[in-house]
């Protein structure tokens, strides 16, 4: 009974040990083969991410060291606005446009990474690592948007001395404002249903998925647009204790990713809503 029903005509230790024959190649080979492919492939997206991330904020840290060394005299650490120029403008933009790279790319990581394991199970035609880096493509894409909107925001804060050349919030009515809102936005259904999206990278491949490099692009750009839902607010705090006070940049970085990755993220995120509510009502009382 035992070698009839053995298809491979061996006897079945010999079937079972065989690591050549077409049983072993069959059921272990190629799975070994993909897992082989799929950690080099983590391994290379992981060592990219990693890679553009830091080189944000080494050029933030080149931004800081930079304005510490200035005279932070009115005139000297900011152009006044009668002055600003084109230049001006774009400098401020690649400053806001690399700021968003060094602070979102990590929380979007786990996605990525996914991303990167879904095309290659799939096998595509195109190498699954240029649509992984289409996906981020996109998703920075949305950033660098935001980005530009940031700029015109600022220009306008230094515009109506609402924001002191160093680039800190002079206004504490304006900066207890913004804790209010990004507190009580904790809270809204937007917030939950965009930080849903951010928090379930399956879920998100699953309900988003499309083949292609158009698809990939497409997808990142639905993320990229989840993730400004999500977050929007919480940058707008950069305006209270300063566009390159790092330190700030750090806390706020350091809170999307909880927000994000960490099991009781959804908790993490309403106890900072407390929080910014809170420090919401302790400066606008201070400045009455």
């Amino acid at each position: 009974m035992q070698r009839r029903s053995n298809a491979a005509g061996l006897p079945p230790r010999a079937a079972r040990r065989s690591p050549t024959g077409s049983i072993g190649s069959t059921q272990v080979e190629p799975v070994t083969t993909l897992e082989t492919v799929l950690r080099r492939d983590r391994a290379v997206v992981t060592a990219g991410l990693v890679g553009v991330a830091a080189l944000g904020w080494v050029y933030l840290l080149y931004l800081a060291r930079g304005m510490a060394g200035m005279d932070m005299r009115a005139d000297m650490a900011m152009p006044q606005m009668q002055t600003w120029g084109v230049v001006d403008l774009a400098l401020l933009f690649v400053m806001w446009a690399v700021m968003m790279v060094a602070m979102m790319v990590p929380s979007a990581s786990p996605l990525i990474l996914m991303m990167a394991a879904a095309n290659r199970k799939r096998r595509e035609r195109d190498d699954p690592l240029v649509s992984t880096g289409l996906f981020l493509a996109g998703y920075l894409l949305v950033w660098t948007a935001f980005s530009a909107v940031a700029t015109v925001v600022q220009w306008g804060l230094h515009a109506t001395a609402l924001l002191s050349p160093g680039m800190v919030g002079a206004s504490p009515v304006l900066g207890g404002l913004l804790l209010l809102t990004a507190g009580v936005f904790q809270f809204t259904p937007l917030k939950h249903a965009c930080l849903t999206h951010c928090r379930s990278p399956l879920g998100f491949v699953m309900a988003h998925w499309r083949a292609g490099r158009a698809g990939a692009m497409r997808m990142g750009l639905e993320h990229g647009l989840y993730c400004v839902g999500c977050c929007w607010i919480l940058m707008a705090l950069l305006f209270v204790a300063g566009v390159m006070n790092l330190l700030w940049v750090a806390v706020i970085s350091l809170f999307v990713l909880a927000e994000k990755v960490l099991p009781r993220g959804e908790l993490v995120g309403r106890l900072g809503g407390a929080i910014l509510l809170v420090a919401g009502v302790v400066v606008l009382t201070s400045a009455v």
